[in-house]
């Protein structure tokens, strides 16, 4: 395990440092959102699109890795919102707390760390799980937050506002333009294929210092007691329960003859293995839920991934 450790740590060690900054003042929380769209909106899509134009078409339009991802994840989200919900939870914070459940942070922090222990070979796959998440798991969670006022709003209402924030999310765009100039050959021209270059080069460590201060940021203004029931057993989902129903679902796909690969199946269950995604606090607080639970499973979840990813790779990486 320690050469897996050697590899993952710096990826950790980097969401810590931006946790410490942000914890003691180095970092102030004002500048916060400018690093987010440094890079939501510049960094990470110009990564994307150099991953997706590198990939094969065959590799970014994978239905096989598509319907298996797609199913562990409504099967998460079904799961996690009939155990969760109850007289003290409503619809809407067992909605985000599937969300959370299911959707790991492939964009930040997995697509970069998984390039680093698999190669550029598992950028496709995990581009295709990126769009599962952002078109379909995030639209179903929004749309089931929007139950409790059904009467007022309605499901609908919530559906075009979930599609409108995809809409403005330069994350699909630079995936489909990558796909794009990978199924055409497209090749940019060597200025501004050296600027692409550039900001993608600096997606992985300010993606990752950023999640660190996003969590502290979440965790200093969280004022309020949150019971340990209410996010512990959501966050041991997300690193034990998601990976471990990737993988009995894909080993059964391909038991049935689903044209999955072994190594598809590998990225799939890694993937899931990731801690959850920080950019559903953002959602969460949006749309009104107990951010202060949400912040708190990501924190669990991310400070735990350390061991558990790492033990993941030792299990499933030669």
């Amino acid at each position: 395990m320690l050469p897996v450790l050697l590899i993952t740590f710096p990826f950790f060690a980097l969401v810590l440092c931006g946790y410490l900054a942000a914890r003691r003042g180095v970092l102030p929380q004002p500048a916060i959102p400018g690093l987010n769209a440094f890079v939501l909106f510049f960094a990470l899509p110009c990564m994307l699109y150099r991953f997706g134009a590198s990939t094969p078409i065959g590799q970014l339009l994978d239905p096989a890795v598509a319907g298996v991802y797609l199913l562990c994840a409504l099967v998460m989200v079904g799961a996690t919102v009939a155990l969760t919900r109850n007289a003290r939870m409503g619809w809407n914070d067992a909605a985000f707390g599937a969300l959370v459940a299911a959707f790991p942070n492939t964009g930040f922090m997995g697509v970069p760390l998984l390039v680093a222990l698999l190669g550029a070979q598992s950028a496709g796959p995990a581009i295709v799980t990126i769009v599962v998440d952002m078109v379909i798991t995030s639209s179903l969670c929004i749309a089931l937050s929007r139950l409790d006022g059904a009467g007022t709003h309605g499901v609908g209402v919530a559906l075009r506002n979930a599609f409108k924030g995809m809409a403005t999310n330069p994350m699909p765009w630079s995936i489909a333009l990558g796909a794009l100039a990978s199924a055409l050959q497209f090749k940019l021209p060597g200025p501004a294929d050296k600027t692409v270059a550039m900001l993608a080069d600096a997606a992985s460590p300010v993606a990752l210092f950023t999640i660190g201060a996003v969590l502290a940021r979440s965790q200093m203004n969280a004022h309020e007691q949150v019971l340990a029931r209410d996010y512990v057993p959501v966050a041991l989902a997300k690193l034990l329960a998601h990976p471990l129903l990737v993988w009995g679902v894909g080993t059964a796909a391909m038991a049935l003859g689903v044209p999955l690969t072994p190594f598809a199946l590998t990225v799939l269950v890694l993937l899931a293995a990731l801690p959850s995604a920080s950019n559903v606090s953002l959602l969460a607080e949006r749309f009104g839920a107990h951010n202060g639970r949400i912040a708190r499973i990501i924190l669990v979840s991310t400070a735990l991934a350390f061991l558990s990813f790492s033990g993941a790779v030792t299990l499933l990486v030669p």
